[in-house]
């Protein structure tokens, strides 16, 4: 595999990763859930209007 390759194959998977990121935050904001998050070397957990 090239690098131009890796780099393409690595930029679907991180923008894959904000997608889901994404996606799960709205289903909390859906289900008025928490989502559970390491925030400044906690475990914190959040609403999703805190983020």
């Amino acid at each position: 595999m090239s690098d131009r390759e890796i780099k393409e194959m690595q930029g679907r998977i991180d923008k894959g990763i904000v997608l889901a990121q994404e996606r799960l935050v709205e289903r909390s904001r859906l289900f008025h859930s928490t989502l559970v998050v390491f925030r400044k070397g906690q475990v914190v957990e959040l609403y999703p209007e805190e983020l």
